[in-house]
């Protein structure tokens, strides 16, 4: 029998979306783990890689971590993978205050799934979703992260107005997750 892959996240809106797009269907045992990570610095693929390491090294098995960015197009990527961080100091609307010295309120939301079987000679693989829209004064209920000041290009809605089910089917966590979901029924014949 097959170890439940460990899905590390302490975010109860970022399982639900996960749980969501993965569908009540998925083959294998998914289980979420709570655990106190570092907080690593760097670039996405550097903090994903060391994320789901460390995530392995103490689940003992096959781990799967999330990270995000938003990116400002006018600040050339910022705040990136740091997001998390200006979200919890200045909110969405600090976020939207933010580029107000800026005429180009462009941005692109970024997820990037890691993935490693669980030994610790076992490479971590990367699946990357992106979304462009801009940010916006905050619509919508503000309930996670920065949703309600994210309008994906050619919709008139903030993540945060969409109905969940809308979301999940364009955002840039299910562009990744769906690679994922790919790779695992494909590539290790679920």
């Amino acid at each position: 029998m097959a170890k439940p892959i460990f899905f590390i996240t302490g975010n109860a809106n970022k399982l639900e979306e996960f749980m969501a797009i993965m569908g009540k269907d998925f083959p294998r045992e998914i289980q979420c783990r709570k655990l106190d990570l570092p907080e690593f610095q760097g670039d996405m693929a550097d903090i994903c890689n060391n994320k789901c390491r460390a995530a392995v090294n103490i689940v003992k098995g096959p781990a799967i971590v999330e990270d995000t960015c938003l990116c400002f197009n006018a600040m050339k990527g910022l705040p990136g993978p740091y997001i998390k961080w200006f979200v919890d100091k200045i909110g969405p609307g600090g976020l939207y205050r933010m580029l107000q010295g800026w005429e180009d309120k462009s941005a692109e939301a970024i997820c990037t799934f890691a993935y490693c079987d669980g030994r610790p000679e076992d490479p971590v693989l990367m699946f990357h979703g992106s979304t462009q829209g801009t940010i916006v004064s905050p619509r919508g209920p503000r309930i996670f992260g920065w949703d309600a000041c994210f309008q994906p290009l050619g919709i008139d809605k903030t993540y945060a107005e969409l109905p969940k089910n809308m979301k999940n089917q364009i955002s840039h966590r299910n562009k990744a997750l769906e690679k994922l979901k790919c790779y695992l029924l494909k590539d290790l014949q679920l």
